[in-house]
């Protein structure tokens, strides 16, 4: 790898997956307009004031926003990945060979299903 695709490497990463998941939250922290679900969450916790419960949502919904962007960006073909399953087997994640939804399927199914750490589902119905 030479310096310039490092450098791309992480331009892409910083500005796609990290830049987008502190806006994010910052938008749930700041916002003035309660809709969100994760926004109402996190508004109620400040007003029980309980700080380790309010850090304890922060902590997890910034690391779920971050993985959230993460796929986003591979799902918008803006990050080419592959990854090698246990079977040997080289999946490579591209519109051609997937359904371009990692991060709904993040969102949606996999983080509830597959973690061993709490995890908040404010779209539970």
């Amino acid at each position: 790898m030479t310096e310039n695709e490092r450098e791309e490497f992480a331009k892409l990463i910083i500005h796609h997956v990290r830049d987008m998941a502190i806006k994010s939250c910052d938008s749930q922290l700041h916002t003035k307009n309660l809709n969100s679900p994760t926004a109402k969450r996190w508004n109620e916790a400040l007003k029980e004031g309980d700080p380790i419960k309010f850090a304890e949502m922060i902590i997890t919904d910034s690391i779920d926003d971050a993985i959230f962007y993460f796929l986003l960006a591979i799902d918008d073909e803006l990050i080419n990945v592959s990854f090698k399953s246990a079977d040997g087997d080289n999946l490579e994640f591209t519109s051609d060979n997937y359904l371009g939804e990692l991060a709904g399927w993040y969102s949606g199914e996999w983080r509830m299903k597959y973690s061993n750490e709490r995890s908040f589902n404010d779209f539970e119905d």
